[in-house]
């Protein structure tokens, strides 16, 4: 059970007692508690995976008899007369954010890519949380002007924002002052008044900017030449012409690209730290063997798709030759992580809902194994744990024998930077800098990229495909989501992707971490 504690306090209103979050069994009792100060008094609303809970309004929440049903988050909403107060929503991706800035020194480029809810007011883009409540002000949200000031503060070469919203001008707020650097590119998928698309095919969807993006995001361009051929591709896709043009703001003066070579440095504290910090983040369980009474080996395997999405292969490694047929599937995850139990345990990466393979942590395609994805690991407060499910037949019995066995494999990718924990205060409400047309605009390689449900750090390689007319057009409200994959259509283009390879701990001191090394999909 998680018990998501409210640190968002409101002048008049303050959280004293936090919900503490719980683990239960079926037939426990189960007590949150949420308390607070406030005048005039408070009341209190509980809710459970988001959804209220009519008959809840104590300070106390008691279940007498936990099920399954139980399963999930609860949070507290605690209000007056003036004043609510909610979990901070905006923790994962403040935490995030603080993390990437950790990766930036004198000379590193920054690319920071968030797709979502968003807004602008007179220049300063804010980005709004997956979570935020529907009445959001600026302190539910991100502001991408705050997240340039601190990477000014870094001294970085190049400073990139590519933000997969609408633009749209709302109030007007106090703007504060930018350093003037000759080094900043924005890219919003839509321009002011209009909005942003994505296409859908089948269960897959892509924002309309992504899609093209993927196309050029590896030529060897200036970083804003590179953008207007998105924007072109873009104004000839007669599906958003007239609806959707990508807009640009650059004070780029210098020809910086993305494909640019990594400058060798002599070896440093901060050169080494960062290779530590990267590190961290993709740090993957150890492959292992699980021995079960029945005499069958089972091979537990495991890649990254993403910082935060990782993939679980099981193989039979042996088995006796008085069992006729026997698979190894997982379940029993944590409600924090998602899973998608349609495609969990699939006997391909296609089914299993993975596009994106790593193909030095995975098995040959002659060796049969299943696969299952789990995604949102920064969500994971705890060690991740599993079951791993055997069934098996005896060739003289027609009925299936179950043999579980649980498996605790530490925290895995991401899930090591505690992302859900408070970092210090990057509130946007007292720096928020003026729009880039209000002032005058003057190695190694980091990139980072945000998104609402996610938060992850993709590679994205040169697998776009074309937006064609008879593709489904949906408005998306300012939401362009993209998925971690590509749509099936894409597939077929057999253009080579690019994934991130994640190491083991045993070899995190041992090499100089860079990025990833290009495959061709059908080779896997």
């Amino acid at each position: 059970m998680a018990g998501c504690s409210s640190m968002f306090q409101v002048s008049g209103l303050r959280i004293s007692q936090q919900p503490i979050s719980q683990a239960a069994s079926e037939g426990d009792v189960l007590v949150l508690k949420c308390r607070a100060e406030a005048n005039p008094p408070p009341q209190y609303e509980w809710y459970h995976n988001k959804m209220p809970m009519p008959q809840q309004k104590a300070c106390s929440l008691r279940i007498p008899c936990v099920t399954t049903e139980h399963r999930g988050e609860y949070r507290c909403k605690v209000f007056n007369l003036y004043h609510e107060a909610w979990s901070d929503t905006a923790t994962e991706m403040n935490s995030a954010v603080s993390e990437f800035l950790l990766l930036l020194d004198k000379g590193v480029y920054g690319l920071l890519y968030f797709a979502g809810h968003g807004y602008e007011n007179y220049g300063n883009s804010f980005m709004v949380p997956i979570d935020a409540p529907a009445s959001y002000t600026s302190k539910h949200c991100l502001c991408v002007q705050n997240i340039l000031t601190r990477m000014q503060e870094k001294k970085t070469g190049l400073n990139v924002f590519l933000l997969d919203i609408n633009p749209n001008d709302g109030l007007i707020v106090q703007p504060g002052t930018l350093k003037v650097t000759a080094n900043i590119v924005f890219g919003y998928a839509t321009c002011v008044d209009a909005e942003a698309y994505e296409v859908k095919r089948e269960d897959v969807s892509n924002g309309i900017f992504i899609s093209f993006l993927k196309r050029h995001v590896c030529e060897d361009e200036k970083v804003t030449v590179m953008l207007d051929k998105v924007a072109e591709d873009m104004g000839r896709c007669a599906i958003t012409r007239g609806r959707q043009a990508l807009e640009l703001r650059s004070n780029l003066s210098e020809r910086r690209s993305l494909t640019d070579h990594i400058q060798p440095l002599d070896s440093s504290a901060s050169d080494s730290a960062r290779n530590l910090q990267w590190a961290i983040a993709h740090v993957l369980p150890e492959s292992r063997s699980l021995n079960f009474d029945c005499g069958v080996k089972v091979q537990l395997g495991f890649a990254a798709e993403f910082s935060n999405i990782m993939v679980i292969y099981t193989r039979i490694l042996e088995k006796p030759a008085e069992i006729d047929s026997c698979s190894a599937q997982l379940t029993d995850f944590p409600q924090e992580v998602d899973i998608d139990l349609k495609k969990s345990n699939q006997e391909t990466l296609f089914e299993a809902g993975c596009l994106l393979l790593i193909k030095e942590e995975l098995p040959s395609l002659e060796e049969h194994s299943l696969y299952t994805r789990i995604r949102s690991l920064q969500r994971l407060k705890r060690d991740l744990t599993f079951t791993v499910c055997l069934h098996y037949t005896y060739s003289n019995m027609d009925e299936e024998v179950v043999e579980r066995l649980p498996v605790t494999v530490g925290k895995p990718l991401v899930s090591k930077l505690n992302l859900h924990e408070s970092r210090t205060s990057s509130s946007c409400s007292a720096i928020l800098g003026p729009g880039l047309d209000s002032f005058n605009y003057p190695e190694s390689s980091s990139f980072a990229s945000i998104d609402s449900p996610s938060n992850t750090w993709p590679h994205y390689g040169d697998a776009g495909s074309a937006v064609s007319q008879s593709d489904s057009l949906t408005f998306s409200r300012g939401a362009n989501l993209p998925e971690e994959s590509d749509s099936p259509g894409e597939l077929d283009s057999r253009q080579p992707l690019t994934a991130s390879k994640s190491l083991p701990h045993s070899q995190v001191n041992e090499i100089s971490y860079k990025f990833s090394d290009m495959y061709n999909l059908h080779s896997l």
